[in-house]
């Protein structure tokens, strides 16, 4: 696993996990309040599809944002798994 200078070689393959966010938390919150506004009244229920629409609005935001981020390529530094063909069920 060490390369030639006797340090640990740099990854080639990376991970990208998005950023925590409390953004779900309140699209969730503003479609539970559109669900209670249906039944409570209809404060609620507009109140809620605001919070809920601004919510998806800047989640599909920090999508992109992440996206953005992200390198266009990955260089491979595995071997490639040459296709086997399937096996006849007559065996």
């Amino acid at each position: 696993m060490n390369d030639s200078n006797g340090g640990i070689p740099e990854a080639t393959e990376l991970v990208y996990v998005p950023e925590p966010s409390w953004i779900p938390f309140f699209v969730a919150g503003g479609f539970a309040a559109v669900v209670v506004g249906l039944f409570a009244g209809l404060v609620w229920a507009i109140l809620g599809a605001i919070v809920f629409l601004v919510g998806v609005i800047l989640w599909i935001r920090s999508v992109g944002h992440d996206i953005a981020r992200m390198p266009r390529a990955q260089k491979l530094s595995s071997a490639v798994i040459p296709p086997i063909p399937p096996r006849s069920t007559r065996d």
